[in-house]
Parts: C-alpha cells; sequence; structure tokens
C-alpha cells in the first residue's frame, strides 16, 4: 500500500515546486496551500499515476503532523475556509483530506490516513491508523470507520528494545520485545462491542532516520516482528 504524503511533510515536493505552498518560496513551506486549486490538480495527477502502479485496494494518504500555522497566515486558505463555512483550520484539513478521498473513491479506492484526520471531523469512508495511542482508533471505532491499530508506545520499532546504553543509537522510547508480544490489538473500552469489528488489525511502523542500513533494520525489526504477528495470531484464535 502506497503512502503519499499530505497535507504537510511535504517539504520536498514544494523545494521543486514553491507555488503548490502558502508562500510560494522554495525551503519555506512545509504543508500544500489547500487554497490553491492547482495543488488539487498536482495531487490527483500524482495519485493517479501511483494508482496505475500499485492495484492495491488502499491509498494512504498521510494527513499527520500538519502544524496549520502557514495557512492561518495565507490569504487563499482562510478564503477557503470562509468559502465552505469551516470553523477553523483543522476543518480546513478535513475539508482539503476529503477531497482527496472522494477523488479516490471515485477510482475505487479507499484512503487510509493517520490519527489526525479525526481533528477535524471525517465524512467519507476512510481506515484510520491509530498511532498516537489507541484513542483515535477507539473513536473511529466507534463511528463505523475501520481502525488500524498503530500505537508508538507499542509498535514503532525504530524505539529501543533494550537498555539505551548498550545498544545503536535510536530515535528514543524503549519498545522490549515483551511489551510488542503482550499488546492486545482490541481496545478493552470496546471489546465485546459492535465497535469491536472495526479494529481490523495491526501495524508495526520502522521510521529510517537513525537506522541507515539494511542489517540495522534487520536488527530493529526482528524479533519484535515476530511477536507482533503472534500477538495478531493470537487475536484471530
Amino acid at each position: 500500500i502506497p503512502e503519499i504524503e499530505m497535507p504537510s511533510h511535504s517539504e520536498e515536493v514544494l523545494a521543486a515546486y514553491p507555488e503548490l505552498g502558502c508562500s510560494g518560496q522554495a525551503y519555506k513551506d512545509s504543508d500544500f496551500c489547500v487554497g490553491n486549486e492547482a495543488v488539487f490538480e498536482f495531487l490527483e495527477k500524482v495519485l493517479t499515476e501511483v494508482m496505475e502502479v500499485f492495484p492495491s485496494k488502499y491509498i494512504h494518504i498521510g494527513g499527520d503532523e500538519c502544524p496549520k500555522g502557514q495557512w492561518k497566515e495565507c490569504p487563499k486558505c482562510q478564503a477557503q475556509i470562509k468559502k465552505h463555512g469551516l470553523k477553523d483550520e483543522f476543518e480546513l484539513q478535513s475539508w482539503f483530506l476529503q477531497q482527496i478521498t472522494q477523488y479516490l473513491k471515485t477510482k475505487n479506492r479507499q484512503a487510509i490516513a493517520w490519527s489526525e484526520i479525526l481533528e477535524g471531523g471525517i465524512k467519507d469512508e476512510v481506515t484510520v491508523m491509530s498511532w498516537l495511542g489507541e484513542a483515535d482508533g477507539v473513536d473511529a471505532a466507534r463511528m463505523g470507520y475501520d481502525a488500524v491499530m498503530v500505537p508508538c508506545a507499542y509498535l514503532y520499532f525504530d524505539y529501543y528494545q533494550a537498555e539505551a546504553d548498550n545498544e545503536p543509537l535510536a530515535i528514543g522510547g524503549f519498545t522490549p520485545l515483551k511489551k510488542v508480544y503482550h499488546y492486545e490489538p482490541v481496545p478493552k473500552e470496546i471489546a465485546g462491542t459492535s465497535a469491536e469489528k472495526h479494529i481490523i488489525g495491526v501495524q508495526a511502523n520502522m521510521w529510517r532516520e537513525y537506522i541507515p542500513t539494511f542489517d540495522y533494520t534487520i536488527y530493529m525489526d526482528y524479533p519484535r516482528t515476530a511477536a507482533m504477528s503472534e500477538t495478531k495470531k493470537k487475536k484471530k484464535e
């Protein structure tokens, strides 16, 4: 399943196409200017090309860690808020992502997005990846949306897996094998309720900022990946 980050984590795109950012200057923006119609045209072209390469039902559209500060100062973004009767920049982000999910839907694909897609409310069918903790997955499931549990405290494998003094450099955190193995994907709040069926799985994340080699990646992934697989297996049984 491919992931195309939006509206933030897009510095590399905006360095090459600065006209798609709020300032119009290279190396200054991290968010797409969601008041600029050219942004939607650009992203639709990108997603169309991606869908030609990847036949998966799901397309990940990001949605995480968007600071929104540039939108507050951008006349085009503020005009978009006024035009669509939105309350604030959080609803602007949700409106933006809704345009993308609707486009994917016309191509018979379904969007996946990180926890933050819930911040301003969601309306279209979308699968939520709950990474900030379990609460977003619980909220999504209760609203009838599918959720994949990816809580960073349990399933971020770029975290240390033993005492830091004896380990290669990692981004931080502490996720030992035992903690991964005993993770239960269905939170107690919704276990046995109708919302439980919307917890459709788990995912481990491996971000590579501090992990420069393949051997290092394997070291960080295993045996924790095996432990996660066992957790999922136990849930099925």
